[in-house]
């Protein structure tokens, strides 16, 4: 997974996927778009607008956690 922020056009953008593939956009809101590739997989999400609509400080550097598996 890969998360990237843009400043200048204060766009999030969250890639699902790194696997290269043809994706087809699909527009949720005004402001947010699935990148939709094969088997209907959800590659990427892009936010527009994205200081508007998130807490920016708050996620921003990611953090990340993994969960212990539960059949471990």
């Amino acid at each position: 997974m890969e998360i990237n922020y843009s400043t200048k056009t204060d766009t999030l953008y969250i890639r699902l996927d790194e696997l290269k593939q043809d994706v087809i956009n699909k527009r949720v809101t005004d402001d947010v778009v699935l990148d939709v590739g094969a088997g209907e997989r959800i590659v990427g999400i892009e936010i527009a607008d994205a200081s508007l609509h998130l807490n920016l400080k708050s996620i921003l550097p990611v953090e990340f956690k993994l969960a212990a598996s539960v059949n471990a």
